[in-house]
């Protein structure tokens, strides 16, 4: 397992360019560019996966199950599992919106095992 450090890094490697990894830009304005628009696009996956993960752990709480802050500590949300990386996304907003439930979120993904 990563620490939180690594994941981070891990994240940035995936979300350039595809696993690839690197800056391909030839101009320093244009490199500049792309660090900024890799940093952007980090943030918004930590943040999303933050914010879901704490959805989640509010659902299992409600259910009864018993989710330790000590453990919480040591979840990092930067994975990059969730994230599509190739082809091109067509999105249906008038669906999308329709998924939404009364709070705004998508609805959780319920497993039977999720310990």
């Amino acid at each position: 397992m990563l620490n939180k450090g690594e994941s981070l890094h891990a994240l940035r490697r995936d979300l350039l360019y595809a696993h690839e990894g690197m800056i391909r830009a030839r101009q320093l304005e244009a490199q500049t560019e792309q660090a900024w628009c890799l940093t952007l696009v980090t943030n918004a996956v930590i943040a999303w996966t933050t914010e879901y993960y704490g959805l989640a752990v509010a659902q299992l709480r409600a259910a009864g199950r018993q989710v330790d802050d000590d453990v919480l500590a040591h979840i990092s949300p930067a994975h990059s599992e969730n994230i599509n990386f190739f082809g091109a996304i067509e999105v249906d907003i008038e669906n999308e919106l329709a998924q939404l439930g009364p709070t705004g979120y998508r609805p959780l993904r319920v497993r039977d095992t999720l310990f």
